[in-house]
């Protein structure tokens, strides 16, 4: 038997920020996504506490909100613009 129980968005706050972005639409994903990447990797090289991932995240999407995703330029672009960005909030947050 399979019981299927919401998730729990405060245990596991990446998920919620996931929604957020889904709900934002256009290009939101892709920089959840860029974000994501930047912090797994910080974290993965003892830059970044486990923690911090959700962190990094919320702020490069607020940061860098949303845009309409009118194609894949504007897709890959968006992706380097978030990658940056969460770089350059990565290393306000380390020397904090």
């Amino acid at each position: 038997r399979f019981d299927f129980h919401a998730p729990d968005l405060e245990a596991f706050p990446c998920l919620g920020l996931a929604y957020a972005a889904l709900r934002a639409g256009g290009c939101a994903p892709a920089v959840l996504n860029a974000a994501n990447e930047v912090a797994v990797a910080a974290f993965l090289a003892g830059r970044l506490p486990f923690l911090g991932i959700s962190a990094l995240i919320e702020s490069t999407l607020a940061a860098l909100g949303t845009e309409p995703a009118d194609g894949i330029a504007v897709l890959l672009a968006r992706d380097a613009e978030a990658r940056r960005k969460a770089g350059e909030l990565l290393d306000k947050m380390v020397q904090a």
